[in-house]
């Protein structure tokens, strides 16, 4: 694939990166412009792929010191002093098998071990399942740590954590 590039996301960005989030709001949750603008000011790590200018994916992820209001976020803040949070990444489903996830989290990797963080935390599904989710997640060495019910009882998601070999 040509004219791939990964770099910060801008705002100018916002309306395409809402747009890909709500195609995937069954495995992520609600953000809408303003959640993503207050999502951005919290984020050590917002970064896109386009590809041929187009915006076919993004991650955002925040600091263990950030000042976020979040279930899963806590439940980590609680378990680990440092660490980096994947809030959400998602790829556009035209685009998915192309390793742009899997780009964006070498990236991220990268970015933790030259901040001296040796651990990034995330969630997925499962209750809903989200198999895909899982196995990207299982390929970059995260581990379950523990699972927690949200949303009144209707999803259940497992806490993973994987270390950056700093």
């Amino acid at each position: 694939m040509q004219n791939i590039a990964i770099r910060e996301a801008a705002r100018g960005d916002f309306e395409s990166i809402c747009a890909l989030n709500l195609a995937e709001v069954q495995h992520t949750s609600h953000m809408d412009f303003a959640r993503l603008q207050a999502l951005d000011q919290l984020a050590c790590y917002h970064k896109l792929v386009s590809v041929a200018g187009q915006v076919v994916a993004f991650l955002l992820a925040m600091r263990h010191d950030a000042p976020y209001e979040n279930d899963n976020f806590s439940w980590f803040s609680r378990h680990y002093p440092r660490f980096l949070y994947v809030d959400r990444i998602v790829v556009s489903a035209a685009f998915r098998g192309r390793r742009l996830a899997s780009l964006l989290y070498e990236d991220l990797f990268r970015y933790a071990r030259r901040s001296g963080i040796a651990v990034v935390t995330c969630e997925y599904n499962i209750v809903p399942a989200n198999e895909p989710s899982r196995l990207f997640h299982d390929r970059f060495g995260f581990k379950e740590q523990g699972t927690q019910w949200l949303d009144g009882g209707r999803k259940q998601v497992s806490l993973q954590v994987a270390q950056t070999r700093t």
